[in-house]
């Protein structure tokens, strides 16, 4: 079985910083892209960074661009989202996501379970 479990979230004051991890683990042959999306309560799922399974291509929400930055580390099977100048309105669970080709079972798309983000003073 293949999981992917987040952590780095927790409560932070406006302008703040956190990095978020989300490591996938199990039978693994192959990740292609990771990202991360983000819900906030009462509000739909919305996209914030994806990443290509080299690094080299990345792709953010408007709302997060110049202060979140997605990176990876293939070795590790981990994607990461710094986030930086951190804003209220970036309070909400962040999930990440993987396409994984798990060994000896066809290529799908994983989600983690979730970390927590609060931005308040």
């Amino acid at each position: 079985q293949v999981q992917l479990v987040e952590s780095g979230g927790g409560l932070v004051q406006p302008g703040g910083s956190l990095r978020l991890s989300c490591a996938a683990s199990g039978s693994i042959s192959s990740i292609n892209a990771m990202g991360w999306y983000r819900q906030a309560p009462g509000k739909e799922r919305e996209l914030v960074a994806t990443i290509t399974s080299d690094g080299s291509s990345t792709n953010y929400a408007d709302s997060v661009k110049g202060r979140f930055t997605i990176s990876r580390d293939n070795a590790k099977n981990t994607v990461y989202l710094q986030m930086n100048s951190l804003k209220p309105e970036d309070t909400a669970v962040y999930c990440c996501n993987a396409v994984v080709r798990p060994a000896y079972y066809p290529r799908r798309l994983y989600w983690g379970q979730g970390t927590q983000v609060t931005v308040s003073s």
